[in-house]
């Protein structure tokens, strides 16, 4: 997949693509049919098959310094959208002049200039323009004006009164739901990042952990998680290792900003500043302050029998 941070040049081989536009945080199952419905109507069209998402977000433009709440960073977006077979991902900033980019302004300068679409396809809930002026109406009548199609996408439902959405499977890892949170996603819900130095503490009790910060993800509950983890070498899986990991601030010592630390059985080498994939599979536990050093040694050494037990059953 091809990505393109400004699209004032399209090259004219991925120029009049279809394009699902979105956020797609998280790319979660309602995303995934949106798109593949795009890479159906490409497929039809003999067109290189797209999405469009603007990064940061416009949340992040118009809230500078506010809690983040991503599931998918830049990067991790990046990878899941790739492993659908995507021919390109165009990605833009959202900036001053696309905040005040008017609804007509909005299709004409991007979709039509810049991209040339051949079809977009959107969600129902999909708005553009300054003040969100533009909805799928405009979009569709712009779209016979211009020459290109428009599909406005149905909404995925996660049950009979539930659509499956970003905000829901937030507030499910809030909730310390983690199962819950991949069964929509449609995978588990991962925090990618380098493994950093820490303190060295989990060696001294007898349990070394990969030490890794939360940079642009949302904040799960805090707590002890049994997990799956990949080395990822070139953007490719080159190993896997089961584990547990406490993500948090480590109450016995508090941590000055959450921390994501991970165990991984029957491993030893030296991984600092290798790129990880961590899955959250299941949470086991809130964190805790324990009364001495052995009481908590003795703790972590319950929570990765717990944790090879769900692992086994998962």
């Amino acid at each position: 997949m091809k990505i393109f941070r400004h699209i004032a040049s399209i090259p004219c081989e991925y120029q009049g693509a279809v394009v699902a536009i979105g956020n797609f945080d998280g790319v979660h199952l309602g995303h995934q049919a949106l798109i593949r419905r795009a890479m159906r109507h490409a497929e039809v069209l003999d067109a290189p098959a797209a999405v469009l998402t603007f990064e940061p977000t416009s949340r992040e433009f118009f809230r500078p310094g506010a809690e983040m709440i991503r599931l998918t960073p830049f990067r991790s977006k990046a990878h899941i959208l790739a492993k659908l077979g995507l021919d390109a991902m165009f990605a833009p900033p959202f900036n001053a002049e696309i905040a005040h980019q008017g609804a007509q302004d909005f299709v004409l300068d991007l979709l039509v200039r810049s991209l040339r679409v051949s079809c977009v396809v959107v969600g129902s809930d999909f708005r553009f323009g300054t003040a969100r002026s533009g909805d799928g109406a405009v979009l569709s009548y712009m779209g016979e004006m211009e020459g290109f199609g428009v599909e406005i996408f149905p909404t995925v439902m996660a049950g009979m009164d539930e659509k499956i959405s970003s905000t829901l499977i937030r507030a499910q890892l809030r909730a310390g739901h983690p199962e819950e949170a991949a069964r929509l996603l449609g995978h588990p819900f991962m925090i990618e990042g380098r493994v950093e130095h820490g303190e060295k503490r989990g060696r001294t009790l007898g349990f070394p952990t990969l030490n890794m910060h939360l940079d642009g993800y949302l904040h799960p509950a805090f707590g002890i998680y049994a997990v799956r983890t990949s080395l990822v070498e070139d953007d490719a899986v080159v190993a896997r290792y089961d584990g547990v990991a406490n993500l948090g601030i480590r109450p016995m010592y508090l941590a000055e900003e959450p921390l994501l630390e991970t165990h991984l059985f029957d491993f030893s080498g030296d991984l600092y500043g290798k790129q990880m994939a961590v899955e959250l599979v299941s949470y086991l536990r809130p964190e805790a302050k324990f009364a001495s050093v052995e009481a908590l040694k003795a703790q972590i050494a319950e929570d990765v029998v717990d944790a090879k037990r769900v692992l086994r059953s998962s």
